[in-house]
């Protein structure tokens, strides 16, 4: 199993791909703000590229979303000026 995550370091957003979510996550020190869960490293891989081409906004669009398995997200301010 992969996963497809953003996490938060430092006020700054890391989208990434793993098999250990939690050994990751103490890797970069960084509170995971979403997952999604991919059948082999290909897909995540896939999805990874499509989500780091989106804006800071749309990505914390993504984390506050009703699919994100996780709690509600910590308030993180959005860029004044989205242009994706």
């Amino acid at each position: 199993m992969w996963f497809v995550y953003i996490c938060l370091r430092r006020g700054r957003l890391y989208t990434g791909i793993t098999t250990h979510l939690q050994h990751r996550m103490a890797q970069h020190e960084a509170k995971l703000l979403y997952y999604e869960k991919h059948p082999d490293r290909f897909s995540a891989a896939r999805r990874e590229k499509q989500i780091k081409g989106w804006t800071k906004g749309k990505k914390l669009a993504l984390c506050q979303s009703p699919q994100n398995p996780l709690a509600t997200p910590p308030d993180i301010p959005a860029p004044a000026n989205p242009t994706r």
